[in-house]
Parts: C-alpha cells; sequence; structure tokens
C-alpha cells in the first residue's frame, strides 16, 4: 500500500529568520481565511479598561461616602451605649462612666451581632478579607448583595458598643461587596467583576486612613493574585479617588501624626531589621493563637450564633480593667508611635489589647485586624526599642521609629503584604526617614513568618476549607515563549482527496508517522482542516470515502510568532489538543504543529532556572527572541 502524502520541515527551521525564509508559499486551496480559527492577540490595555475604570472612580465615590457613614454610625453606637445619647460626634468608650456594667454593653451588642449572622447572613462574621478572597477564587467575585448593608451595619454594632476592632476591614469587606454589586449589575467578565471588587475594598482602605498606594498594592496582595494593567488602573484610579473624598471630609492630615524623625545610623539599622524578625515570630504566635481560640469555640456544646456573646464577657471584663482596649482605638496607635505612650502601662495595655481582640476575632464576630494589628506591632516594637535605649544607648535607636517597624512587621508577617505593609507605615505617618527601617524590619518579619509559618492570617481559613492560595507572582512561561520556539518540526499530514481505506492501511501498517493523534489535512499545499486518529479510525465503512470528508469544521491554527499562551487559550476555546502552526504571509501553509505535551514542555526552563544549581562565570547563552 502506498504511503500518504507526506509534508516535512527541517528541524532547524526553528533556529533562525534564515530557515524560515526559504519554506515556500503554496497557494491556498483550503477554507477562506475568514474561517480559519486563529490566536486572539492579548492586549493590556483596551477600551474595556476604560469602562472599567469609570465604574471603578463612581464605586470609589460611593464606598468614600460609605466609609464616612460608617465611621458615623460606630461614632453613634458608641455614645449610644456607652454614654446614653444620641449623638455621632467623636467620643471615646475608654470615658465611660458605668463601672462594671461596662461589662454588659458589649455583650450585648455581640448579641445582636449573632442575630444578624443567624438571621442575615453568616458571612458578617470575622473581618472580611478572608471571605472576600475566597469570592474572588472560587465564586466569580461574586459577595451576595445583602452583604452591602449587614458588614457595616453589624460591624458598627460590634466596634461601637466596644469591639476591640478596627473600622477598616469592615470597610474593605463593604466596599468589595460593593464592586462585586456593581459587577453582578452590569454586563462584564469574572476578571472585570474581580477588578471592581478590589477597587472597592481598597477604596475603603483608602478613604480610612488616607493611604492610596498601600491600597492598591493590599488589593495586588491579596484580593487581585495578578499585576495586569487591566485590573491595576481601575483599582488606583478608585484608591485615588476615595483618598480625594476622605480629604473633603477631614483634611489631608496624615492618619497618625507623629514628630519628624531623624535618618537611622548603621547599627541602629541593624537593630530594626532583627527587631522585625523577632515580630515576625509574634506574628506567627498572634495568627496561631486566634485560630486556636476559633478552633476552641468550635468545639463548644452550644449554636454559633451565641459564640460572639461569650467573647463579649471578656471583651467587657478586659475593658472594665483597660478601658483604652474598648473600640477602635486609632489615637492608641497614634500615642504608641509619637512616643507619647511607652513602658509598662503601654505594654500591659499592648497584652489586654490581644486577649479582648483574639477572643472576640476566635468567637466569629463582625470586626477588622489591621488596627488591633497595628497596635500590638507598635507596642512590642516599642518596648524593645525602650529596652535598647536602656543597654544599649550607643546604638543610636529611636523608640518612635522602633514602634513604627513593629507595627508594619507584625501586619507584613501576619498576612504577607510586604510591600503594602511597608507603604503604607510611611502614607499613613509621611515619615520618609523611616523608609528604610521599615523596608528591612518588614522583609524581616515576612522571611521569618514564612518559615515558620505556612499560611497567612487570611489565607488560614480557606485552607482549613480546603482551598489553595498562592501569593506568588512570576513570569508565565508560557506567555514569554512563542510557538516557532517548540511548534517547527517535521509534520505528517494527509492529502484531503487520498482515499480513507487507504489511510487506514497506513496507520495499520505501524509505518513512521502511524503514531501521532492528530493530522492536518492538506489539499494542494493548503490546509483545509485536521482530522483525529479516532476520525479516521471511528468504525465507519470508508468504502469511497476521502480523507476531506471526515473535516468536521474550519482549523484552528497558531501563528509562529504567537505566544503560547495564546496559542493554549486557542486549544481550550475550540476543545482541541494539538495546532497546525502556519506562518502569517502563509495563512494556509502548515510548517510544524503544537500539542499539549508541547505547552508542558515549555515549563522545562523554568523548573530548571528554580532547581538546578550553577558556578562559574559566564555559561551557554539561551536564544533570545527572533524576528518572525
Amino acid at each position: 500500500m502506498e504511503r500518504p502524502e507526506v509534508e516535512r520541515v527541517e528541524e532547524g527551521q526553528g533556529s533562525g529568520p534564515e530557515a524560515r525564509e526559504t519554506l515556500p508559499v503554496a497557494p491556498s486551496m483550503g477554507p477562506a481565511l475568514a474561517d480559519v480559527r486563529t490566536p486572539r492577540a492579548m492586549e493590556s490595555v483596551d477600551r474595556r479598561v476604560v469602562f472599567i475604570s469609570v465604574i471603578a472612580v463612581v464605586l470609589a465615590l460611593a464606598a468614600g461616602l460609605v466609609a464616612q457613614l460608617l465611621g458615623s454610625l460606630i461614632e453613634l453606637f458608641t455614645n449610644i451605649a456607652f454614654f446614653g445619647r444620641f449623638s455621632t460626634a467623636p467620643v471615646s468608650p475608654a470615658d465611660n462612666t458605668l463601672g462594671p456594667w461596662v461589662i454588659v454593653v458589649p455583650v450585648v451588642g455581640a448579641i445582636l451581632v449573632g442575630f444578624m449572622a443567624r438571621y442575615g447572613s453568616r458571612a458578617i462574621r470575622g473581618h472580611g478579607i478572608p471571605e472576600a478572597m475566597e469570592n474572588v477564587l472560587y465564586n466569580q467575585s461574586r459577595i451576595p448583595p445583602r452583604m452591602t448593608f449587614l458588614k457595616p451595619l453589624s460591624a458598627a454594632v460590634a466596634i461601637g458598643t466596644g469591639g476591640p476592632f478596627g473600622a477598616e476591614g469592615p470597610i474593605i469587606a463593604t466596599g468589595g461587596a460593593l464592586g462585586s454589586l456593581v459587577g453582578q449589575l452590569l454586563r462584564v467578565t469574572a476578571d472585570e467583576r474581580k477588578a471592581l471588587l478590589a477597587a472597592g475594598a481598597a477604596a475603603g482602605m483608602a478613604a480610612t486612613f488616607g493611604a492610596p498606594v498601600s491600597a492598591v498594592l493590599l488589593a495586588v496582595e491579596l484580593l487581585l493574585f495578578e499585576y495586569r494593567p487591566r485590573s491595576v488602573i481601575p483599582v488606583a484610579l478608585a484608591t485615588a479617588t476615595a483618598t480625594g473624598v476622605r480629604m473633603a471630609f477631614v483634611g489631608g492630615a496624615p492618619a497618625f501624626a507623629m514628630p519628624d524623625l531623624l535618618p537611622p545610623s548603621g547599627a541602629a539599622l541593624a537593630f530594626y531589621v532583627a527587631l522585625g524578625a523577632v515580630v515576625g515570630v509574634a506574628s506567627m504566635l498572634v495568627t496561631r493563637a486566634v485560630y486556636a481560640i476559633e478552633d476552641a469555640f468550635e468545639k463548644l456544646p452550644l449554636h454559633w450564633m451565641w459564640w460572639p456573646a461569650l467573647g463579649a464577657v471578656v471583651v467587657g471584663v478586659v475593658g472594665y480593667f483597660s478601658p483604652r482596649t474598648l473600640g477602635v482605638g486609632y489615637t492608641n496607635i497614634e500615642d504608641i508611635l509619637s512616643g507619647h505612650f511607652v513602658g509598662t502601662a503601654m505594654l500591659f495595655f499592648c497584652a489586654m489589647k490581644f486577649i479582648s481582640w483574639s477572643v472576640a476575632l476566635g468567637s466569629g464576630t463582625s470586626g477588622g485586624t489591621l488596627a488591633p494589628l497595628f497596635t500590638l506591632g507598635g507596642g512590642l516594637g516599642s518596648g524593645l526599642g525602650l529596652l535598647a535605649t536602656y543597654l544599649a544607648p550607643g546604638l543610636g535607636v529611636d523608640v518612635r521609629v522602633a514602634a513604627l517597624v513593629g507595627m508594619a512587621a507584625i501586619f507584613a508577617g501576619a498576612s504577607r503584604a510586604l510591600l503594602a505593609s511597608v507603604v503604607f507605615a510611611f502614607e499613613t505617618t509621611r515619615q520618609p526617614m523611616g523608609l528604610l527601617p521599615l523596608l528591612g524590619g518588614c522583609a524581616a518579619a515576612y522571611l521569618v513568618s514564612a518559615l515558620m509559618m505556612r499560611h497567612s492570617i487570611m489565607t488560614e481559613k480557606l485552607a482549613r476549607r480546603g482551598g489553595r492560595v498562592l501569593t506568588e507572582y512570576g513570569v508565565d512561561a508560557l506567555g514569554q515563549a512563542l510557538v516557532r520556539d517548540v511548534g517547527l518540526r517535521p509534520v505528517v499530514s494527509l492529502e484531503a482527496d487520498r482515499p480513507l481505506e487507504e489511510v487506514r492501511a497506513w496507520l495499520a501498517s505501524g509505518a513512521p508517522g502511524t503514531t501521532h493523534q492528530g493530522f492536518p489535512v492538506v489539499a494542494g499545499g493548503g490546509l483545509v482542516g485536521v482530522v483525529t486518529r479516532r476520525d479516521l479510525l471511528d468504525g465507519r465503512d470508508a468504502t469511497g470515502l476521502r480523507v476531506r470528508e471526515l473535516v468536521k469544521r474550519p482549523p484552528a491554527v497558531a501563528y509562529a510568532d504567537s505566544s503560547l499562551r495564546e496559542a493554549a487559550d486557542l486549544m481550550v476555546e475550540e476543545g482541541v489538543g494539538r495546532l497546525p502552526v502556519v506562518r502569517r504571509d502563509a495563512p494556509t501553509h502548515v510548517v510544524g504543529i503544537l500539542t499539549r505535551s508541547d505547552l508542558l514542555g515549555a515549563n522545562r526552563r523554568r523548573l530548571e532556572d528554580s532547581r538546578r544549581m550553577e558556578r562559574g562565570v559566564g555559561g551557554p547563552r539561551r536564544t533570545g527572541p527572533q524576528p518572525a
């Protein structure tokens, strides 16, 4: 039996432009070019980005107003619960005169939160960021609309009645829920909805602290799980807008005012890095403590609706002995950073704050983690800095800088949001001389935390539910490689008018090329389509049939200068396992073939770069980009 026509491409044709230019261009006798499926070029920015950005700006205006409203609600509930007056004037629950009755106030608030969680939405429990991450990863960024009002209301009740939380977590969760709601009302893709969710969440953080850049970084590190212009641009515009809203209400002063700092000495800088490592250990212990307490509540023979009330008993008792632990407590952070709150009184307060916050959060009430973590880290840093000035005054350690490093480092270690932590501490204090200590201390905390703890305080909950959150970002190996790097090879193709009986006999002969799973079908050198081995051996009567009659649809092809990512996306869209490779100037002339195995093999370089250890100056030069 005569072997079907075989078109071959020399192996060296993928190595340079000269080899590619020698390929003949056959006249097209295949399908019309409009019918051929080709890879879609990956655009980083298009008109849709403009549309999403406009929506994100409008969303940020709303999130900024919601942040101010939530702040007023917290003040309202604080005034009602601790002072018996109907007012939104700023007031601290630490100034209450209730005596032992102060223990009852958090319990009442927690009971109300429990009822809202039971009969409204269980998702209001906790600080909101892990829940937002879960919706991004597993629910196409869809958050139930009722969360838009239930989360801020429950948080206002919990914090206003003495809950030891910051308002930023609920505001971030509310902004994310608002962005998700807008994304569900509009006709958008899941990626665009994710960008809107992140924009709303970041806008909430920016509206709280006036820290737009760190809010963008937080969105990238904890919500977007990517760094692409089409998602970062809307988020950045949203945070800038939300910060403008905040400035319109409260002015442009930094969230935490500090006296001007002096540049650190080399010895002091080394101390701040070591301080960051110690705080990294503390971040691990804090994270484990919170989840250990949560596990303890899970074992109680009591419905979870009542757990916040039990936790609130601890909040009330602690608040009776240390009133400053009640409520938001942003002034505590400012006092620690400015050096006005130091020594044993501050350390006692931080210990009480940790007990109150960890038990309350573990009980499942509604509240944030950022402000309590900043308080604990700032207090730990201040205490260690004060100890250093006593034991080694020659180091030149500044207690205020130590507090600043501790504040940022504990969040970097607990959340693994390194860049967001550094920039946040700078933006909220406007102290450029603190940037170098912050970078060193936060990096050390991040390193120690990553070595000692597999999951962060944000991802541990998702891991316990069976999820896996990757927080590492790298260059896409498929996006970096081109089809011509792996897809130019000898191709076994079948003539369209070849009788099917002959082809089946050839396949049965076991001759070279018969083991392939797919074959391009050509007519006069032009591509007609692709048939699989299953198509050729499907059991039908082959009498009188030609190969072209097995072609079911127009071919999907990959251009030689397309990226492997574009080719892989086309495979998924078309539901095929291989693509004929063509050149743009001859789109029906096959010069190679790309398979799913080639896509897997493209990761070989990435694995080698991460695992193979080498020694030596210079070395073999890898082939760089070549003209198409």
